[in-house]
Protein backbone atom coordinates (compact mmCIF):
# COMPACT_ATOMS: atom_id res chain seq x y z
CA UNK A 1 0.00 0.00 0.00
CA UNK A 2 2.85 2.33 0.78
CA UNK A 3 4.64 1.68 -2.46
CA UNK A 4 0.98 2.64 -4.25
CA UNK A 5 0.88 5.81 -2.92
CA UNK A 6 4.30 6.58 -3.40
CA UNK A 7 4.58 5.90 -6.96
CA UNK A 8 0.92 8.15 -6.78
CA UNK A 9 3.02 10.99 -5.42
CA UNK A 10 6.05 10.39 -7.96
CA UNK A 11 3.24 10.55 -10.75
CA UNK A 12 1.88 13.69 -9.80
CA UNK A 13 4.88 15.55 -8.14
CA UNK A 14 6.84 14.44 -11.58
CA UNK A 15 4.18 16.02 -14.13
CA UNK A 16 4.08 19.14 -11.64
CA UNK A 17 8.22 19.51 -11.88
CA UNK A 18 7.97 18.73 -15.65
CA UNK A 19 4.94 20.86 -16.87
CA UNK A 20 5.43 24.22 -14.40
CA UNK A 21 9.50 24.05 -14.06
CA UNK A 22 11.27 22.54 -16.80
CA UNK A 23 9.45 22.75 -19.36
CA UNK A 24 9.41 26.79 -19.47
CA UNK A 25 13.23 26.41 -18.94
CA UNK A 26 15.18 26.08 -22.47
CA UNK A 27 18.83 26.05 -21.60
CA UNK A 28 20.56 27.61 -24.98
CA UNK A 29 17.69 26.87 -27.12
CA UNK A 30 18.38 23.10 -26.99
CA UNK A 31 18.14 21.16 -23.69
CA UNK A 32 15.07 20.75 -22.12
CA UNK A 33 15.76 17.77 -19.30
CA UNK A 34 12.38 15.67 -19.38
CA UNK A 35 12.74 13.89 -15.72
CA UNK A 36 9.06 12.75 -16.15
CA UNK A 37 10.42 9.55 -17.34
CA UNK A 38 11.67 8.69 -14.06
CA UNK A 39 8.29 7.41 -12.82
CA UNK A 40 8.17 4.31 -15.47
CA UNK A 41 11.77 3.88 -14.92
CA UNK A 42 10.85 3.56 -10.99
CA UNK A 43 8.60 1.53 -11.22
CA UNK A 44 9.68 -2.32 -9.54
CA UNK A 45 10.96 -4.58 -11.57
CA UNK A 46 8.30 -7.36 -11.41
CA UNK A 47 5.35 -4.58 -12.00
CA UNK A 48 2.38 -5.60 -14.72
CA UNK A 49 3.66 -4.76 -17.85
CA UNK A 50 0.34 -4.04 -19.09
CA UNK A 51 -0.20 -1.59 -16.42
CA UNK A 52 3.08 0.18 -17.05
CA UNK A 53 2.34 0.28 -20.56
CA UNK A 54 -1.21 2.13 -19.78
CA UNK A 55 0.84 4.25 -17.02
CA UNK A 56 3.27 5.45 -19.54
CA UNK A 57 0.38 5.95 -22.07
CA UNK A 58 -1.17 7.94 -19.79
CA UNK A 59 1.59 10.51 -17.88
CA UNK A 60 2.71 10.81 -22.07
CA UNK A 61 -0.47 11.65 -23.00
CA UNK A 62 -0.73 14.08 -19.99
CA UNK A 63 2.74 15.49 -20.80
CA UNK A 64 1.45 16.35 -24.81
CA UNK A 65 -1.79 18.07 -23.65
CA UNK A 66 0.58 20.46 -21.56
CA UNK A 67 3.62 20.47 -24.28
CA UNK A 68 1.31 20.99 -27.57
CA UNK A 69 3.12 17.68 -28.95
CA UNK A 70 0.64 15.24 -30.53
CA UNK A 71 1.27 11.78 -29.13
CA UNK A 72 5.26 12.10 -29.40
CA UNK A 73 5.55 11.71 -25.86
CA UNK A 74 2.85 9.26 -25.28
CA UNK A 75 5.04 6.96 -27.94
CA UNK A 76 8.60 7.52 -26.36
CA UNK A 77 7.06 6.61 -22.91
CA UNK A 78 5.00 3.73 -24.03
CA UNK A 79 8.06 2.47 -25.84
CA UNK A 80 10.27 2.92 -22.62
CA UNK A 81 8.00 1.28 -20.47
CA UNK A 82 7.77 -1.91 -23.20
CA UNK A 83 11.52 -2.13 -23.20
CA UNK A 84 12.15 -2.13 -19.57
CA UNK A 85 11.52 -5.26 -18.83
CA UNK A 86 14.40 -6.68 -21.20
CA UNK A 87 16.53 -3.39 -20.49
CA UNK A 88 16.66 -4.49 -16.45
CA UNK A 89 17.42 -8.66 -17.56
CA UNK A 90 20.33 -7.60 -19.68
CA UNK A 91 21.75 -5.96 -17.07
CA UNK A 92 20.91 -7.10 -13.64
CA UNK A 93 20.12 -10.31 -12.73
CA UNK A 94 16.96 -10.39 -10.06
CA UNK A 95 16.27 -13.24 -7.66
CA UNK A 96 13.39 -15.17 -8.31
CA UNK A 97 10.64 -13.71 -6.08
CA UNK A 98 12.51 -10.41 -5.54
CA UNK A 99 10.90 -7.45 -6.70
CA UNK A 100 13.05 -4.80 -5.74
CA UNK A 101 12.39 -1.17 -6.82
CA UNK A 102 15.58 0.05 -9.76
CA UNK A 103 17.81 2.57 -7.89
CA UNK A 104 21.15 2.80 -7.33
CA UNK A 105 21.82 1.22 -3.71
CA UNK A 106 19.14 -1.83 -5.23
CA UNK A 107 20.76 -2.66 -8.68
CA UNK A 108 24.45 -1.38 -7.65
CA UNK A 109 25.74 1.97 -9.17
CA UNK A 110 26.98 -0.24 -12.55
CA UNK A 111 23.72 -1.36 -13.44
CA UNK A 112 21.53 1.11 -12.62
CA UNK A 113 23.47 3.76 -14.67
CA UNK A 114 23.62 1.19 -17.84
CA UNK A 115 19.90 0.71 -17.23
CA UNK A 116 18.85 4.77 -16.74
CA UNK A 117 21.33 5.87 -19.88
CA UNK A 118 19.94 3.25 -22.32
CA UNK A 119 16.12 4.28 -21.13
CA UNK A 120 16.61 7.49 -21.36
CA UNK A 121 18.76 7.56 -24.64
CA UNK A 122 16.02 5.46 -26.17
CA UNK A 123 12.96 7.62 -25.11
CA UNK A 124 15.02 10.48 -26.57
CA UNK A 125 16.07 8.84 -29.82
CA UNK A 126 12.15 8.16 -30.39
CA UNK A 127 10.98 11.15 -29.21
CA UNK A 128 13.66 13.97 -30.65
CA UNK A 129 12.96 12.03 -34.27
CA UNK A 130 9.26 11.72 -34.03
CA UNK A 131 9.03 15.25 -33.27
CA UNK A 132 11.41 16.44 -36.25
CA UNK A 133 9.58 13.59 -38.49
CA UNK A 134 12.42 13.67 -40.26
CA UNK A 135 15.85 13.04 -41.46
CA UNK A 136 16.90 16.16 -42.83
CA UNK A 137 19.10 17.91 -40.08
CA UNK A 138 19.69 14.45 -38.63
CA UNK A 139 22.89 16.21 -37.07
CA UNK A 140 21.24 18.89 -34.99
CA UNK A 141 18.22 16.32 -34.23
CA UNK A 142 21.49 13.91 -32.88
CA UNK A 143 22.94 16.56 -31.00
CA UNK A 144 19.74 17.70 -29.01
CA UNK A 145 19.88 13.87 -28.50
CA UNK A 146 23.02 13.73 -26.54
CA UNK A 147 22.69 16.93 -25.33
CA UNK A 148 19.30 16.27 -23.73
CA UNK A 149 19.92 12.94 -23.08
CA UNK A 150 23.21 13.97 -21.04
CA UNK A 151 21.28 16.51 -18.82
CA UNK A 152 18.36 14.24 -18.35
CA UNK A 153 20.49 11.52 -16.94
CA UNK A 154 22.97 13.81 -15.08
CA UNK A 155 19.80 14.87 -13.22
CA UNK A 156 18.07 11.92 -12.82
CA UNK A 157 21.10 10.96 -11.20
CA UNK A 158 21.42 13.60 -8.54
CA UNK A 159 17.74 12.90 -7.85
CA UNK A 160 18.52 9.67 -7.11
CA UNK A 161 21.74 10.22 -5.25
CA UNK A 162 19.34 11.39 -2.24
CA UNK A 163 17.61 8.80 -2.32
CA UNK A 164 18.08 6.15 1.24
CA UNK A 165 18.97 2.74 0.64
CA UNK A 166 15.49 0.96 1.56
CA UNK A 167 13.42 2.09 -1.64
Amino acid sequence: MIIFLQNIVRFILLILIQVFVLNNIRFSGFINPYIYILFILLLPVRFPRWISLILGFALGLIIDSFTNTPGVHAFATVLIAYLRNPVINAFISVEEGANPVPGLHSFGVSAFVKYLISLVVIHHTAFYFLEVFSFHDAGITLMRIVLNSFVTITILLGIQSFKKGKL
